[in-house]
């Protein structure tokens, strides 16, 4: 029982080794699924799959696990073999044989101690890369949910515009022709007719905007979801009237949250990996102790092959240094301390830039909310002087041109209104970004 249990530690440890992913669950994926749109799921399910940047981030990763593996294996002990033929010419001499075809087979151990965790460090450093590597995956994850839920909730924008633009193409047209009906009998002139044609032009200008803006942005969904640019006929969206965050946007953000951003965490990764390169070039200008052995079977000398008196020992411990290279060691040592001190102020600026870029992001939201709350009353004035409209122009006491032209006005405080929503939703996913996906 004891062996099995040791069997499956040995294979989740494996398991866990060969996953280099990041933890999903620090991704905080349910932020997403609080707009209760199943399309947006989908999109972010698929883009986690399907990414090319992610898959790439994580390649990046298993480098830099692997080169901390390489390094931990130079400060293990080398141990070799090799197999030689040797035939040689030896004086021939009273008492003293040697055969003149030989096989050799050298036993060697070379081993550097590490009296002064040079190598250790060494090995310090290339792990704190491979820190700062898995950090900037996790950006790159984060990073990539928020450019699908933004590009996402864009289209749902567009389409929004596109439906209502529709409606203020065909009132343009209807006015048109009512106008060209006027003109006819003489009763506008030629300067309010081409206002008229005019005002369709730029109807169908804007249209055209919208479904360029559009088709855009569904090309580009494709791409952060792995998919091809021409299939974006088969990609489905929801819809903006019900695309709503049902959860809670806090007011402030603890400190502790921003500096576990993963920028910021990859700039220490990097500045601790700095100091600790700054003390692996002050040991270079220490000796290095080296311990070699060898124990070589031959078949030169008498005696059987694997015998004591056919084989050669010898064991050399002794200490190195390097002559007339103290001004190259110097020069290093004043690169790692340049080095660090360029990281050092890149983490400065770095936890600066996370908090401007936390508080800009809960300041965009105060004010947009504000914002959509005017657009919103707007909206509502508008709507009831369309209603006044529909009462008139049941009363007949205005004409259909003057109608719809009100309806134009009240399509227009709806897109202002579509327009002021989706910047208050993508706002969430720029909040989102900025905590490092801690929201």
């Amino acid at each position: 029982m004891a062996t099995k249990k040791l069997l499956l530690t040995l294979v989740l440890l494996l398991t866990s080794q060969m996953c280099f992913a990041v933890n999903i669950q620090e991704l905080n994926i349910d932020f997403f699924g609080r707009f209760n749109d199943e399309y947006l799921n989908c999109y972010i399910q698929e883009a986690l799959n399907n990414n090319h940047d992610l898959k790439k981030a994580q390649h990046v990763v298993e480098q830099y696990r692997q080169q901390t593996k390489y390094s931990l294996g130079k400060e293990l002990p080398s141990f070799s073999v090799s197999a030689n033929y040797l035939g040689i010419k030896v004086p021939e001499l009273d008492n003293f044989q040697l055969k003149d075809n030989a096989f050799i087979l050298p036993f060697m151990a070379s081993y550097e101690a590490d009296f002064l965790l040079k190598n250790r460090d060494k090995t310090r450093s290339v792990k704190k890369s491979y820190e700062a590597a898995q950090f900037n995956e996790k950006a790159v994850y984060i990073t990539l949910l928020t450019d699908v839920a933004t590009v996402y909730t864009n289209i749902l924008q567009y389409d929004d515009l596109i439906e209502k633009q529709l409606t203020v193409l065909r009132n343009q047209e209807e006015i048109l022709n009512r106008s060209n009906k006027k003109f006819e009998r003489g009763v506008i002139n030629s300067t309010e007719l081409n206002n008229s044609k005019k005002n369709v032009e730029t109807a169908k200008s804007t249209l055209e905007k919208f479904q360029k803006e559009r088709e855009l942005l569904m090309m580009q969904l494709a791409v952060l979801t792995g998919n091809s640019s021409s299939n974006i006929s088969d990609m489905k969206v929801g819809d903006l009237d019900n695309f709503e965050y049902s959860g809670k946007i806090p007011d402030e953000i603890s400190s502790d949250v921003i500096f576990s951003r993963p920028d910021v965490k990859m700039a220490e990764a990097n500045l601790e990996k700095a100091k600790i390169d700054v003390r692996v070039a002050k040991k270079e200008f220490f000796p290095r102790f080296n311990i070699v052995g060898v124990w070589a079977f031959n078949t030169i000398a008498p005696g059987s092959f694997f015998s004591w008196e056919s084989s050669l020992a010898a064991i050399l411990a002794g200490a190195t240094q390097d002559i007339f290279k103290g001004g190259m060691k110097i020069a290093n040592l004043k690169i790692y301390k340049a080095k660090y001190e360029e990281l050092f102020e890149d983490y400065n600026q770095t936890n600066l830039e996370a908090v401007k870029e936390v508080n800009t992001a809960l300041c965009i939201i105060k004010h947009d909310r504000n914002v959509e709350d005017n657009t919103k009353s707007e909206l509502d004035f508008e709507a009831a002087n369309f209603s006044n409209a529909q009462k008139k122009i049941n009363q007949g006491v205005i004409s259909a041109p003057e109608f719809l032209l009100e309806e134009n006005k009240y399509i227009n405080s709806q897109t202002n209104y579509a327009q002021a929503k989706t910047q208050r939703i993508v706002n969430y996913f720029t909040l989102y970004k900025a905590v490092g996906g801690q929201l």
